[in-house]
């Protein structure tokens, strides 16, 4: 009875965790569309519009403290629906963001449900890797990971619907012809035509905060240690003891960097082409249905056949071959291999969080907030490949994705063993 009462604890948290991940996995890639829009309605340059990226992500790095002290308050659920909350006091910023077109509220916006899923983020990836058994967590996160995208690859779409992008590609090819209160009249509008969806969002954000606050999602107890990790563990006293936690957070970092180049600037490599933004909408769509492909394969091959850090290493192989094909093509054909890379980044995420909080045992929620603050390489590196495409090209900037598959191939074969400093 017991056996079969704690089997349906179980499927409820991953009922719960799973709408969790699709709620942050639309925030979080609406960006991809938020910066080819705010470029024309806010007058950016490519690397300014990249900020968007930068006021989201950073904000994993400098609410990770926040983020622990946070759940040791309130627990993990409790704690699930604060984040929650502070996501849509954000999102309510959009709207005088609009009615000024002031892209620093945009900004900080932005930065504020970064904050949110920081803390929703530090709570929810270790939970769904503990819920079960460890072997099979990335198969967990895997289907988390189908919620979040399948989010992601709506989130443009139904958005796009708000923003009315027919009327923005006209502005974008007549502006120069504009005078100059015909144009601030025009970006006005533009701009106020985020407010619609983003109200939307901040009722769909507090109804599931109050979801979770009464649902029966089981605590967990993160502080007990089976008698072997008592004994391993004895000696150490911080989790920067855990060389192999350190190393997954840079490949963390470096992973949501390429992840979210992958996903985010696609729009904008193709309006580049010259591609009106009514069709270069669906490229993001294109790259998140790449990565559910990815989860289902998780879900259905680890670990029957094959391990978490095999999936990994596959993972940062189709990366660096991509990438290569990517930047050695033009056109459709290399806007094709950028969405492909959604395959090669999906299971790189259910891989790395186990692999990363393997034996860390008491030290779960520290190490869990430093793997959350490894986001941040969706703030650094796709602000580096705006500036590199801005003086370069934004074409080949994409080379900057080479390093950072290689290093996540490292991890994969032999840094996620690495036990003593």
């Amino acid at each position: 009875m017991e056996a079969s009462s704690a089997k349906s604890n179980a499927k409820n948290a991953i009922i719960i965790i799973g709408a969790l991940f699709f709620i942050f996995g639309f925030v979080t890639w609406l960006n991809s569309l938020l910066i080819p829009y705010l470029a024309i309605a806010c007058e950016l340059t490519t690397f300014q519009s990249f900020f968007v990226t930068f006021a989201f992500y950073i904000a994993y790095v400098v609410m990770a403290p926040v983020s622990t002290r946070t759940l040791t308050i309130f627990g993990f659920k409790n704690g699930m629906s604060v984040a929650l909350i502070v996501m849509a006091f954000g999102a309510l910023l959009f709207i005088p963001a609009a009615i000024t077109r002031t892209y620093i509220l945009f900004l900080l916006g932005l930065f504020i449900m970064g904050s949110g899923l920081a803390i929703l983020q530090t709570a929810s990836n270790p939970y769904v890797t503990i819920v079960g058994p460890a072997e099979s967590a990335a198969k967990r996160i895997s289907i988390m990971g189908i919620c979040n995208k399948l989010a992601g690859a709506l989130a443009p779409i139904l958005i796009g619907f708000f923003l009315q992008l027919e009327k923005a590609d006209a502005l974008r090819a007549e502006i120069a012809n504009l005078t100059e209160s015909q144009k601030i009249a025009e970006l006005n509008e533009m701009a106020s035509r985020v407010i619609p969806p983003y109200i939307g969002i901040i009722v769909v954000l507090l109804a599931l905060a109050f979801w979770v606050y009464k649902s029966s999602l089981p605590e967990v107890d993160t502080e007990e240690e089976d008698e072997t990790l008592t004994s391993t563990n004895a000696g150490k006293k911080s989790v920067f003891d855990f060389p192999h936690v350190i190393l997954g957070v840079i490949s963390l970092f470096l992973y949501v960097g390429v992840e979210v180049i992958a996903a985010d600037s696609i729009i904008n490599y193709g309006a580049s082409l010259g591609l009106p933004l009514t069709t270069a909408k669906y490229f993001a769509t294109a790259t998140m249905f790449t990565m559910v492909l990815g989860y289902i394969i998780g879900i259905f091959t680890i670990p029957k056949y094959i391990k978490q850090d095999n999936a990994l290493r596959v993972s940062a192989i189709l990366g660096v071959i991509f990438s290569i094909l990517a930047l050695a093509t033009t056109g459709y054909v290399s806007v094709g291999f950028i969405a492909l890379l959604g395959l090669a980044n999906a299971l790189m995420w259910p891989a790395i969080w186990p692999l990363a909080l393997a034996d860390v045992g008491r030290f779960t929620k520290a190490a869990s907030s430093l793997l959350v603050m490894g986001i941040a390489g969706g703030a650094i590196i796709p602000l580096l490949y705006g500036a590199l495409a801005d003086n370069w090209s934004v074409h080949y900037a994409y080379v900057i994705l080479l390093p950072c598959y290689i290093f996540i191939f490292y991890f994969a074969t032999s840094g996620h063993k690495i036990r003593k400093k």
